[in-house]
Parts: C-alpha cells; sequence; structure tokens
C-alpha cells in the first residue's frame, strides 16, 4: 500500500470512530465534543486538497511507507 492509501484509511477510520465516540444513539456514546475531531479530520483532508501539504504524510514516509499517487506532495 502506499502513503495515500494509508492517508484515505486513517481518516476514513478517525471520522467513523469520531461519530461512533460522539454521536448519542451509539452504543459506544462518550462525549458529543468527539464531533469535534470529525470536523477536523474534514478541515485537514480540505485544507490538504488545496495546499497539498499532508502532516501524516511525513509520518508515513518516515515509516518507511512507499510513495505512490498524487493526493500528498512532498
Amino acid at each position: 500500500m502506499t502513503v495515500e492509501r494509508y492517508i484515505r484509511i486513517m481518516a476514513g477510520f478517525v471520522v467513523m470512530l469520531s461519530l461512533a465516540l460522539g454521536f448519542e444513539g451509539s452504543p459506544i456514546f462518550v462525549n458529543q465534543w468527539f464531533l469535534a475531531l470529525t470536523a477536523f479530520a474534514g478541515f485537514n483532508l480540505f485544507q490538504s486538497g488545496i495546499t497539498g501539504f499532508c502532516p501524516p504524510a511525513f509520518l508515513f514516509r518516515w515509516l518507511g511507507v512507499p510513495e505512490g499517487g498524487s493526493a500528498c506532495r512532498k
């Protein structure tokens, strides 16, 4: 897998987990403030799409994940 795929997987996981923790109808509800994490993930995806700057890409490259795709430029 490539850096781009890991970033998409991580963003999707953060959104789904924060919705599960922040939605009152969820069986694992903790607090509504977890929905702020959903907003943060969405904002990060938005700015990454516009600027090409993607902070998690640095981490994945440092961990040795191979490059691929064009979602996150160096």
